[in-house]
């Protein structure tokens, strides 16, 4: 996030343990002060609240924004878009932005709880890139949000102790790294991988297919796993206990930081087949009090020159806006184009459970 880094985060949804964590997350308790330390607003109007996941904007983007508009900003943070949707549904927010993933988008904005977006006080609209609008089914005009950054994980992989493999899930079917290789402990990520490693979508809600897919984790990966881990992989790829693991290129290379020979040695991958995939988007919450602040700070995420400082900062490449990529200074640590071939995860309604008895009632019996 990438924040503690923004996927980090985003696992510990599912359940990200880093380097540095205390440090980050001393930055944002920080920035959650700004609002009584320094600058004393003196009236709402002066202050914007920020409900966002945990480390997904980099101080100095807040500093930039108070500066420019003379503000406020009070930053929040949540782990899981179930643990927003839960606080904001009973009512304890006051926020003015929040920052859901599509499928809470979709059943927030259903649900009456946002504004709509004025595209008349946003200017940079047409910065974003129109393939992330494309993969936003669940609002591709921005009538509720506007994108803040389109990603995915991949597969990590060691090429000194694994030089030869295909860039594909078919990696996980490997008996002679058994033992070296870990998925996420996430439900959604690791059937999803499952179903597009067999040609289908990550969001089927044919009980035929996800079957298929169990089956497939239960005789071919998950034998070789050490285990499913959605906190430590990182941890555990950089001291060598695991050669391949999927995860989030940030949390791996946060890991790897102060260990040169082993980045050299790191690929990261997104399968060209594709997987699961996620898009944040900026939402304004129904009854804010500062709706033409927020457009503002929206705007100004937007501008390249901001998103291209959002994107260095945590490795990202600048996937939502298209100008931002030439004023990046960091190699991202995969490209816009790696996610093409990627699919959003829905909300499936009813045919979660279908996705739920074959995770908790077959796949992680035994673990």
């Amino acid at each position: 996030m990438k924040k503690i880094p923004v996927r980090s985060a985003v696992l510990l949804r599912t359940g990200p343990g880093l380097l540095g964590i205390v440090a980050l997350m001393s930055l944002f308790s920080t920035a959650s002060l700004w609002a009584g330390g320094g600058k004393q607003a003196t009236s709402t109007s002066n202050r914007l609240y920020i409900y966002n996941w945990t480390y997904y904007t980099p101080p100095s983007i807040i500093e930039k924004f108070e500066k420019e508009y003379g503000v406020t900003v009070i930053y929040d943070e949540f782990a899981s878009n179930e643990d927003m949707y839960a606080k904001i549904q009973a009512g304890g927010s006051g926020y003015d932005i929040i920052f859901p993933s599509g499928d809470y988008v979709s059943i927030m904005s259903r649900q009456g709880m946002f504004e709509k977006i004025d595209r008349s006080k946003l200017s940079n609209l047409k910065n974003i890139d129109p393939l992330v609008l494309q993969k936003a089914t669940y609002d591709p005009v921005m009538e509720y949000s506007v994108p803040y950054y389109w990603g995915a994980a991949g597969v990590a992989v060691n090429i000194a102790k694994v030089p030869n493999f295909e860039k594909n899930w078919s990696i996980f079917s490997r008996q002679d790294l058994q033992g070296r290789m870990t998925m996420l402990d996430d439900m959604r990520e690791v059937m999803g991988d499952a179903l597009v490693h067999l040609g289908y979508s990550v969001n089927t809600k044919n009980p035929a297919e996800i079957e298929a897919a169990k089956n497939l984790i239960n005789q071919e990966w998950k034998p070789n796993l050490v285990k499913f881990d959605a906190e430590a992989f990182g941890k555990g790829y950089a001291n060598g206990d695991f050669w391949v693991v999927q995860g989030y290129a940030e949390v791996v290379y946060e890991e790897i930081a102060d260990n040169e020979q082993l980045r050299r040695d790191t690929v990261f991958f997104i399968p060209s087949q594709g997987g699961p995939a996620y898009i944040d988007s900026m939402c304004i919450l129904k009854g804010s009090k500062n709706i033409d602040l927020a457009h503002k700070f929206i705007d100004f995420i937007h501008r390249p020159e901001i998103y291209a400082e959002f994107a260095d900062y945590f490795g990202f490449p600048a996937t939502a806006n298209i100008p931002a990529r030439q004023y990046q200074k960091v190699t991202p640590y995969y490209r816009t184009e790696d996610l093409a071939a990627t699919e959003l995860k829905d909300d499936l309604g009813a045919a979660l459970d279908l996705y739920n008895n074959a995770w908790f009632n077959s796949i992680r019996i035994g673990d």
